[in-house]
């Protein structure tokens, strides 16, 4: 199977009941004013024409968990370590982040940065969201994975995330460092003899050879790696150079083999996802689905764009004006068609076809 029985299960049986019984205090639409500490604020246009199908059923499904924004790396096209520059030193404590586990809910937790091997707290973290049942994916880098591996315990609902934009000089030019994507397979190479499940994260951008893509997940099966996923550069507020990141149509064109590539190799994305990137189906954006929790409270509206932090997951999901955003709306989001975005929207069946859950169900099995 492409995912644990546990979270395929998990995460089906939490979709039909959250579908046909949404928590009612999440639904209120009650926008409040933007942060006015914002650098990156924008007014907004006329409200959405035709209201979001989700909009009054709204609920997580994966809480992208942010302990602290510090990393080692530098690279290209994040714009953490340059949006959060003031707080760059603070880190959440073990308490905070396990209330925003359970104040949110979600099944899968994805504990990025940052780099959260950085975390003070990163390993008892783990074992206590594992103990309430998540599942896990711990985004790093890969540079500590050789080292720190051996301080986790192999769980079938925990997977080593390792970000790798393509083999090793492409890789290492992005990350503005040599040998890390060396250091990087090294890790991999420890974490699958010691047990554990690993997949690796891919960003596309301009420069981006998707031969390069096939040949990277062609060395990685050699390691053993159990899964990929994949997505374009969208160039947010922080870091918007416009000459590394993708238009539109330039997704439309690096992702139109798409379906090769996941044919080949075990690709996480949903089909339904990847037929959106090829431009085969239209997807809304959906995204409260992957609620962002940090330093400075839940960011709103999305993992990309910071209009505003609230204290609470109930004030990110009944204060942020969610009809004023998504293509059409707001300038920021025209090119967008980041999974953090979309992939909730394909979980959910949005704008399904006919056989879309037969197809599913064959990707599931692998």
């Amino acid at each position: 199977m492409r995912f644990p029985l546990s979270l395929t299960a998990g995460m089906a049986g939490y979709i039909a009941r959250n579908k046909i019984s949404p928590r009612p205090e999440w639904q209120i639409n009650n926008a409040g004013e933007p942060d006015p500490n914002n650098p990156f604020k924008i007014l907004h246009g006329d409200k959405r024409a035709t209201p979001h199908p989700m909009i009054d059923k709204r609920f997580p499904l994966v809480l992208m968990l942010e302990p602290l924004h510090a990393c080692n790396l530098t690279c290209t096209g994040c714009g953490r370590i340059r949006e959060y520059e003031s707080t760059i030193t603070e880190q959440l404590s073990l308490d905070q982040c396990l209330r925003a586990v359970d104040e949110c809910g979600a099944p899968v937790v994805a504990i990025a940065g940052g780099e959260p091997f950085l975390y003070k707290d990163v390993v008892p973290l783990t074992n206590q969201v594992l103990a309430r049942g998540r599942h896990i994916y711990l985004c790093t880098n890969g540079m500590f994975l050789r080292k720190r591996a051996k301080e986790f315990t192999p769980n079938k609902r925990l997977y080593f995330n390792v970000h790798l934009d393509g083999l090793e000089e492409n890789h290492d030019l992005a990350v503005e460092r040599k040998g890390v994507f060396k250091e990087a397979i090294e890790g991999i190479k420890v974490a699958k003899s010691l047990g554990f499940k690993v997949s690796t994260n891919t960003t596309v951008y301009q420069e981006t050879d998707m031969k390069e893509i096939w040949a990277l997940y062609e060395f990685l099966e050699t390691l053993g790696v159990d899964s990929h996923q994949i997505a374009p550069a969208y160039g947010y507020s922080a870091v918007n150079e416009r000459e590394i990141f993708l238009t539109r149509d330039d997704i439309l064109e690096k992702f139109k083999d798409i379906d090769k590539l996941q044919q080949r190799f075990p690709i996480n994305n949903s089909p339904l996802y990847l037929d959106f990137l090829r431009g085969d189906r239209d997807l809304p954006c959906t995204a409260w689905g992957n609620p962002t929790y940090n330093t400075k409270g839940w960011k709103g509206p999305c993992y990309l764009i910071t209009d505003a932090h609230y204290k609470s997951f109930e004030e990110l999901m009944t204060k942020t004006p969610w009809e004023t955003y998504g293509r059409g709306n707001d300038p920021r989001c025209e090119h967008c068609m980041v999974h953090c975005g979309y992939e909730a929207s394909a979980a959910l069946g949005i704008n399904g076809r006919r056989g879309d859950n037969l197809r599913l169900l064959k990707w599931i099995l692998g």
